[in-house]
């Protein structure tokens, strides 16, 4: 399953459900489709929104999506070994963001309990540098795939961005050894 690159971090004053403050609008975006942008200034470190949508385990996920790689196009977020957040049901905002190859954006996932794999584990969407109103917030994909990583693939995971960084796809070289 895709998974975003991710920076884990526990919180023992976690709470479900918490609320952070709206500065941020989807629309059309010119990067791909829809986008999410910045209505008011937002600072590096802060937490912009939770990416949310069912828990489901990658089992299920496989069952509903298949393997994910021929599509091209993914609201799945691996959330830890057993659950994946499903963004496309009941998803909200976050999963119009964007990739980019030089993103302002990072996704965090917060442990809800000491190191084991739990459904209440949450994917946060956090600066990583101040963002400007009117700008478009992004974080890169890191999509990891299991199958070769062909021609067609990578044109089917093309990456839009536009950064002088751009790699070109949002696929992520396969670990060796891995």
């Amino acid at each position: 399953m895709p998974a975003g690159i991710i920076t884990t971090r526990p919180n023992p004053y976690f709470q479900p459900g918490k609320h952070m403050s709206r500065r941020i609008a989807a629309r059309r975006s010119p990067i791909h489709g829809n986008g999410v942008f910045a209505t008011a200034h937002i600072e590096a470190g802060d937490d912009i929104i939770e990416y949310k949508g069912d828990r489901i385990t990658h089992a299920q996920a496989d069952k509903r999506y298949g393997d994910g790689g021929e599509t091209g196009h993914t609201f799945l977020f691996t959330l830890n070994d057993k659950f994946i957040v499903d963004g496309n049901s009941h998803g909200n905002t976050a999963r119009w963001i964007n990739h980019s190859c030089d993103p302002n954006c990072q996704a965090l996932i917060e442990e809800a309990v000491d190191g084991k794999p739990s459904k209440n584990d949450r994917v946060l969407i956090e600066a990583i540098r101040d963002i400007a109103p009117g700008e478009e917030l992004t974080y890169d994909y890191g999509i990891v795939l299991d199958m070769p990583h062909t021609a067609r693939l990578k044109k089917l995971w093309a990456c839009r961005c536009g950064s002088s960084n751009c790699i070109g796809t949002m696929l992520k070289p396969k670990r060796k050894g891995a």
